[in-house]
């Protein structure tokens, strides 16, 4: 048996025009190709399978007690081939329970029970409350058997305290205001690759959700205005006329609409004037649930066609406190990046209804939700607002695993970021990241990307996340040309949008999707340690002929870009993508035509790494 699979292999890797020998996939990866749920081609396989939930969510919060109590009931499918034993849970309050492991500090008054389980049934048996296999952010539920192509009916009765400061993500804003997100229990992913999601909620990691369907009914005091993932269902219960007609008329245009102004704050009129109001919202194939709430935000929205197709819209909107100026600003912002995610980059229709930017204390996205802090500097304001809105393609369109593999969205955050920063405001040249992954790079903390990201801490976790898959994606986007890039791109989103791509399904997607056998790159960037190292070698010139040596002192692909100065100050930059290096080359030749004289040669722009910069410099006597 262990012969045949090693066969079947080799054939396959014999037969595919993109062979991936070289990547050589860890076991437990290579084990979901022989079980066919995915495949050396990138795709899905025809065995790929994965689960599912409706979620009908029903609370209560109580804003002076941050007191959040009441129902979710999950009817949970099981897709997979496999019987199962248990049913995991996520209870991600309890980061904030006492003696909870994190790597956040928290604030004492933060420190809480963590979630209470009140009440939970299985398919109409009671469970004891008191024996539930409670582990930090994980739980733990036997069953005698969930078969194949099943249901199981799960309702859980519970509550816990939000938290007012320490925010982590989710907690008081300020007082009348609410950013409250992994608020519900939910039953964690099983996946092809690792069966349950096993590893705890400590912070700095991130999420891995199913893609699921939600109905939640979220009541509050009067007066209170909420903001949610998804489709608000009972706006004429919950606003007076007025609200509704306004946000009906920012669906439509593309200017700017004032849904709730300070002068409907003073008035006290917005919301229906009952003790309290039920909020009920609805989202579908999403992989998560948040809401925002307050009592003085102002409301800001803005629509606009994501679809040249189909005219469909979406709505921007920027929800927030008005002694905050910055966030005036935010709503052009937004929209100016839905735009240009749209047509320009990833040139992908934005996919869902609403993005809502609210005024928190974070720096955290959601699905059609965003949690950022106020800014100062205008610069600061545009880089994060695009870098949040940019997660809506990964990791939610693209339900990618950040548990394990933050650099399959913080990456294209990070890309998203400086490609969209300059193109809202071309003078910004956004470096978000690489200070830092050049002052370690090579060093003992500068681990290889494809390291899982509970291995990661401090500099390593930030630049792996960030700027380092962000190099590795934009040197790739320069060694494709736009064009191609942008169809070796759209191929992975449409093979994966709505599923669960782990790192080798792109690679092997981009491969297919370019036609283009990249896997040298790959290897070198994500998977290889190493180091970014360039040098000018020998120059030479005859007139205005001119060589360049560049010698690839380090081990890492970098792209090349010479600055020719000459002497009357103007430039004009020699560039060659990665492309140079693939074959293994320890130095190129740039050739180039001077047409006046030349003061100086400089190595490397802004996106060059390297670590050694005192041989980057050629002056010319």
């Amino acid at each position: 048996m262990k012969f045949k699979i090693l066969l079947v292999g080799l054939l396959i890797f014999a037969i595919n025009s993109f062979a991936q020998s070289i990547l050589q996939p860890p076991v437990n990866i290579v084990n979901s190709y022989n079980k066919g749920t995915r495949s050396y081609t990138g795709k899905p396989g025809n065995l790929y399978w994965q689960n599912t939930a409706d979620y009908n969510i029903k609370i209560n919060f109580e804003p002076n007690s941050r007191n959040i109590s009441g129902t979710v009931d999950i009817d949970y499918t099981n897709n997979s081939p496999d019987t199962l034993t248990e049913l995991d849970f996520k209870l991600y309050p309890n980061f904030y329970k006492k003696g909870a492991m994190r790597n956040y500090k928290m604030d004492a008054v933060d420190m809480s029970d963590g979630v209470q389980i009140k009440k939970m049934i299985i398919n109409g048996t009671d469970q004891d409350v008191n024996k539930l296999a409670i582990d930090g952010t994980n739980m733990t539920v036997g069953l005698v058997s969930f078969l194949p192509k099943t249901k199981v009916h799960v309702s859980v009765t519970y509550e816990y305290t939000l938290n007012r400061t320490s925010h982590v993500r989710t907690g008081q804003i300020d007082s009348g205001s609410y950013f409250v997100a992994y608020f519900f229990p939910r039953i964690t992913v099983y996946d092809d690759i690792d069966g349950w999601n096993k590893y705890q909620y400590l912070g700095n990691e991130e999420f891995y959700n199913d893609f699921c369907h939600f109905n939640a009914e979220i009541s509050l005091p009067k007066n209170y205005t909420v903001w949610a993932t998804g489709d608000l269902k009972n706006a004429k219960e919950v606003y007076a006329d007025e609200f509704i007609k306004r946000i009906d008329l920012a669906d439509k245009l593309d200017s700017v609409t004032n849904i709730i102004s300070e002068a409907d704050l003073a008035a006290g009129n917005i919301t229906k004037q009952n003790p309290t109001n039920t909020w009920k919202f609805e989202a579908s194939n999403v992989t998560d649930f948040v809401f925002a709430t307050s009592n003085h935000y102002l409301w800001k929205a803005s629509s606009l066609i994501v679809d040249s197709v189909t005219n469909r819209r979406t709505r921007v909107d920027a929800v927030f406190n008005p002694i905050h100026k910055d966030f005036y600003n935010v709503i052009g912002y937004a929209r100016k990046t839905v735009e240009a995610m749209s047509f320009k980059f990833p040139k992908w229709p934005y996919p869902y209804p609403h993005e809502t930017v609210v005024d928190g204390l974070d720096q955290m996205e959601y699905p059609m939700m965003v949690n950022d802090n106020p800014l100062e500097n205008r610069e600061d304001e545009i880089e994060l607002t695009d870098h949040e809105i940019f997660h809506t393609m990964f990791p939610f369109y693209m339900g990618i695993n950040e548990t394990k593999y933050g650099w399959m969205d913080e990456g294209w955050a990070t890309i998203g970021e400086w490609i969209i920063t300059n193109m809202i405001d071309p003078t910004i040249h956004d470096d978000y990241g690489m200070d830092r992954y050049q002052s370690t790079a090579g060093k003992e903390e500068d681990q290889p990307i494809m390291t899982l990201t509970p291995q990661l801490a401090g500099t390593s976790f930030m630049t792996n996340s960030y700027p380092k898959p962000g190099l590795g994606y934009l040197y790739v986007k320069d060694l494709l040309g736009d064009a191609l890039f942008t169809k070796a791109l759209h191929y992975y989103i449409e093979q994966w949008h709505g599923k669960h791509p782990m790192p080798y399904d792109f690679f092997y997607c981009m491969n297919a999707g370019s036609g283009k056998n990249m896997n040298w790159f790959w290897k070198n960037w994500f998977m290889d340690r190493g180091v970014p190292d360039q040098a000018i070698g020998k120059v030479t010139h005859r007139g205005h002929e001119w060589q360049v040596a560049i010698n690839n002192v380090g081990t890492k692909a970098v792209p090349v870009d010479l600055t020719v100065t000459y002497n009357d100050g103007t430039t004009k930059l020699v560039h060659r993508s990665i492309a140079v290096w693939e074959n293994g080359a320890r130095s190129a030749m740039l050739s180039f035509v001077a047409d006046k004289p030349v003061a100086k040669l400089v190595l490397g722009t802004l996106y060059d790494p390297d670590i050694n910069k005192n041989d980057n410099v050629y002056e010319v006597k």
